[in-house]
């Protein structure tokens, strides 16, 4: 039976209908991602099923003695309060009740009052919310004021957990955190046992906890079951389907409509029936959902740099007593698409304002290329104006926009961004935090500038507009320095990875070739490595002669044995045999209908992929172990 269900909900702001006939369903155990457009009212849809907002129209039925808990995109904490009151907040109804029960008047009704407050868990709230802090690694006595983004996330993250509801609803939980901090995050909401409903547009994230989709499109809900990979494959098939149907259907009425004007003859000719016919055709043109417009992105590319952008050699940097950047070399090249990987305040910003000149290191040397313009993408926001409109903010004073060369009039411009030119008189403040991203990359793209800097670009944007995003940045011939969170975005744009490794040594950072999963695999071989290359600690032997000791401190490495060249020989066949059973799992895997038609089978099948990816890291270290002998 499902928790809750919203059935023929509506909902509109002006003349824009969000919800438009809309229903839901959510099933026990479920973790559904909501996903669509900036605007297109994702956001109100999740207060409606928290219960905050009430739709125009529609039924929202609970399973009786629901708990829902809500957790903003941008958390608010009571003015002063610590870590443990903010946290204590979840169980506030556990607390007032239990406090009444031991103030109780006379008369009151002692019996409701207990076991209310059993069903709450609210003699031990004290208890579950400092096991709930410990959990988090949250200090109780800290004031929220003085916490990071990341860090006030996780507080009200842990003000759900310790409210322990049925339902969890959160609108997007990776923002403002780190990538240890999203991947804390992914492995929390799997072991989650309630239901779950998330908005996010961090697709390796949706890929890892969700198990349906739901598209929010033009007022309606469709589900997809699966992760985000099997949406995608879905969403293909049916987008293809609708275009073939949708050029039949205009065909056959363009046929029609020649008909109907033919002359004297035709009308002598014609059958009621077939009149009726095309006055359907017109109907259903009409009312024919049209696709949304799409986000057209241009760049300026500006003057070529030279061949080199910047040169680091041995560059170090602190302050004060912390070594940020210890002995640091890189050579950055014309065109490179360098992200920028690490926690929250280890000095990203810092090794950027060193590559690009606006810091001069402590020690070594950064020599830098000729003609470098550069632009940057702020992610706080801090380079809007919230009184000034639009069309001021893309072009001061000007209502024309310069673009590689050619004008465009700023309304024309604003519509490539998807904002009406009714809009562009509007002030910024009237912005959501999407809208207002994609007016920054509209002002950023206007520069003619053959160096960008990215800082969070793909906060609050739609994944459509990120894809977009993706290909433009994949083609723009000047240089990108990318920090994000986003783990797909990097892997799709980034041709190389600077990471921080402080937890190996202070202060050391890493150049790697590729995205974020090719630095993933290649520092936990760089881990292994070092640890197999670590001295072991002696192990004392029963009085070894000293003569025998020699030979084992100077012993060649052993050759292999039969079984083992054997068993190398075999690897590459085993290897190519674990890929192609992946590939045919994944395959099957991004049909929609196998979950509904034999979700027994889904599940298995999910699970054996799971398992061939660690026979495959297995097979490839041994392999590389063998060869290396």
């Amino acid at each position: 039976m499902a928790l809750l269900t919203l059935t023929n909900a509506h909902l509109a702001f002006g003349h824009v209908p969000l919800l438009d006939g809309a229903s839901f369903a959510l099933e026990p155990g479920e973790r559904v991602a909501l996903i669509g457009r900036n605007g297109a009212g994702k956001s109100s849809l999740l207060k409606i099923l928290a219960g905050l907002d009430k739709p125009d129209d529609g039924l929202l039925q609970l399973q009786q003695g629901l708990r829902r808990f809500y957790v903003a995109q941008e958390p608010v904490f009571a003015p002063g309060a610590t870590v443990f009151e903010a946290v204590s907040e979840g169980v506030a109804e556990a607390k007032a009740l239990r406090e009444r029960f031991e103030r109780h008047e006379p008369g009151e009704d002692l019996d409701a009052l207990q076991t209310r407050i059993e069903q709450l868990g609210g003699w031990t709230w004290e208890q579950r919310v400092e096991q709930t802090l410990q959990h988090l690694s949250l200090d109780a006595s800290a004031q929220v004021a003085a916490l990071s983004g990341g860090m006030k996330k996780r507080v009200a993250l842990a003000q759900a957990l310790a409210a322990a509801p049925d339902v969890l609803l959160l609108d997007e939980p990776t923002n403002h955190l780190d990538l240890d901090a999203i991947e804390w995050l992914q492995e929390l909401l799997n072991a989650w046992k309630g239901a779950l409903v998330l908005i996010s547009h961090d697709r390796a994230f949706i890929d890892a906890v969700a198990t349906r989709i739901v598209e929010l499109d033009r007022g309606q809900l469709r589900g997809y079951p699966g992760n985000f990979t099997a949406f995608e494959a879905a969403k293909a098939r049916e987008l293809e389907a609708e275009a073939l149907a949708n050029a039949r259907a205009d065909k056959l009425l363009a046929q029609e409509e020649v008909w109907i004007r033919k002359g004297v003859e035709a009308r002598r000719t014609r059958s009621v029936s077939r009149v009726n016919r095309l006055h359907d055709l017109r109907a259903q043109r009409a009312q024919r959902r049209e696709s949304l417009g799409q986000v057209r992105l241009e760049l300026d590319a500006g003057v070529p740099t030279g061949k080199i952008v910047a040169e680091l050699r041995h560059v170090g940097m602190g302050f004060g007593e912390r070594e940020l950047i210890k002995d640091f070399s890189a050579t950055i090249l014309r065109g490179d698409k360098v992200g920028l990987i690490g926690p929250n305040g280890v000095g990203k910003t810092t090794l950027l304002k060193l590559i690009l000149g606006e810091l001069e290191p402590a020690s070594g040397v950064v020599r830098r290329g000729s003609n470098l313009q550069v632009a940057y993408f702020d992610q706080m926001r801090g380079g809007l104006n919230l009184d000034a409109t639009l069309a001021d903010t893309i072009s001061p004073g000007s209502e024309w926009v310069e673009i590689g060369g050619q004008r465009k009039h700023v309304m024309s411009y604003l519509g490539d961004f998807l904002f009406a030119p009714a809009r562009a008189n509007s002030p910024v403040r009237t912005l959501s935090g999407g809208e207002r991203n994609r007016l920054l990359l509209a002002r950023l793209f206007a520069l003619p500038a053959n160096v960008l800097v990215l800082d969070e670009p793909t906060n609050d944007l739609d994944i459509d507009t990120l894809e977009l995003l993706e290909e433009l940045l994949q083609s723009y011939p000047g240089t990108v320095f990318l920090v994000s969170h986003d783990r797909r975005f990097l892997d799709n744009v980034v041709t190389s990875t600077i990471a921080w490794e402080g937890d190996v040594s202070p202060g050391r950072w890493r150049e790697y070739e590729g995205g974020y999963e090719d630095w993933k695999l290649q520092k936990a071989r760089s881990l292994a490595a070092m640890e197999a290359a670590a001295p072991r600690p002696a192990v004392p032997a029963p009085a070894p002669a000293p003569a025998a000791a020699a030979p084992s401190v100077a012993r060649a490495p052993r050759k292999l044995g039969y079984k083992e060249q054997r068993e190398l020989d075999a690897l590459p066949g085993r290897i190519d045999a674990l890929e192609a059973e992946q590939k045919s799992l994944t395959e099957q895997l991004a049909d929609p209908n196998l979950y509904v038609r034999e979700p027994q089978r889904a599940t298995q099948m999910h699970e054996r992929v799971a398992q061939i990816e660690e026979e495959l890291m297995e097979a490839l270290e041994r392999w590389e172990t063998l060869g290396s002998r």
